[in-house]
């Protein structure tokens, strides 16, 4: 837990929040928290900054709805700086992008697969939260929990026919099918892939 004595604030009272999505990873924002808005953010559990421009308290989402509830704090090794973990229900930039550094000036083509993972989870959630009439993802939650678990059945299947066959663009392409479908039947079933994640840690740490 984050105590207020122990950040260093600058000569304006200020300390940097970085705020970065749990589940992705991915840095949403640059904002400043004075002392006031830190503790409100660690009582509500909800982001709280301090504007600069404005010189005022705001709540992130107060007006938009798209909140940010805080799943972890951590501060710097300076103590000058805080992290900030977070669930957003909505963009985090004001243009009505999911962060707000998505300008590109440098940007390596080829995601890791933790990074990929995340990012699947992640549009996995929003679809079954929008549930987009075209989707093939909505159309597994539609159907419910026996036809994901019927699909993988099959994509399991179709992974031992691959490797069984020795053909390797197809076994990697069935893998990928059958990632999909665990993965969708995780969100159906309410379990996180850092849940999973977690116990191939403890697993490898033993």
């Amino acid at each position: 837990m984050i105590r207020l004595e122990e950040v260093t604030f600058d000569e304006k009272g200020l300390v940097p929040a970085i705020v970065q999505d749990a589940t992705t990873k991915e840095v949403l924002t640059l904002a400043y928290m004075n002392g006031e808005s830190l503790v409100k953010t660690v009582e509500t559990r909800e982001t709280w900054f301090w504007s600069r421009s404005r010189q005022e308290l705001w709540h992130k989402g107060a007006t938009s709805g798209n909140t940010q509830s805080v799943v972890g704090m951590r501060y710097d090794c300076d103590q000058d700086a805080v992290l900030v973990l977070v669930e957003p229900k909505g963009p985090a930039c004001h243009k009505g992008e999911t962060s707000c550094f998505h300008e590109v000036v440098l940007e390596t083509k080829q995601p890791t697969s933790s990074s990929i993972l995340a990012r699947l989870e992640a549009v996995i959630a929003s679809r079954a939260q929008e549930m987009p009439e075209s989707s093939y993802t909505t159309y597994l939650f539609k159907e419910g929990v026996d036809k994901i678990l019927k699909k993988v059945g099959e994509e399991a299947s179709e992974v031992i026919i691959a490797a069984k066959n020795r053909d390797k663009s197809e076994l990697t392409w069935e893998v990928a099918d059958l990632l999909f479908h665990v993965m969708v039947l995780l969100n159906e079933q309410d379990v996180k892939l850092e849940e999973v994640l977690a116990v191939l840690e403890e697993r490898h740490a033993k």
